[in-house]
């Protein structure tokens, strides 16, 4: 991937899992509900895109896609300071990169959003996010959270 490919895919990563705080869903949701032309629609505006407010762009796919209120809150009851999307952004966008074959990085981010590990990331009451991108990956591919 190119140097440029990789910074849209971190905004595409992080823009996936912004709206899916903003609207309570699990990431595979958003990532579903785009689909595969919709993800790769976001990956070729993004050099435009990413000069926009996250809000703003937020806003407009959560109306183009009728993306519904969802009951998948992370947020609220978390006792511990979360990571910014943007962080979690750049995990996944890492995962991908390592784990995907080369031209297959819609399809893996597909895979991956809509994974048990996404989920696991995503619970912000354990300490899964900050385990190594390695560990986070290997576990990914055996299907369970290896010990």
């Amino acid at each position: 991937m190119t140097k440029q490919e990789k910074n849209n895919l971190f905004y595409v990563c992080s823009l996936i899992e912004y709206i899916a705080r903003q609207t309570k869903n699990k990431r595979g949701i958003i990532a579903k509900t785009l689909g595969k032309k919709g993800i790769e629609k976001q990956l070729y505006d993004a050099e435009v895109n990413h000069c926009l407010p996250f809000e703003q762009v937020s806003d407009e796919l959560i109306k183009q896609y009728d993306i519904p209120e969802g009951s998948f809150d992370t947020i609220t009851a978390c006792s511990y300071t979360i990571p910014s999307f943007l962080d979690i952004g750049k995990l996944y966008s890492i995962m991908i990169e390592d784990c995907a074959e080369p031209g297959k990085e819609t399809d893996e981010l597909l895979s991956l959003f809509s994974s048990f590990i996404s989920d696991a990331i995503s619970n912000f009451q354990t300490d899964v996010y900050y385990q190594n991108p390695s560990y986070l990956e290997c576990s990914y591919q055996a299907g369970y959270l290896l010990d």
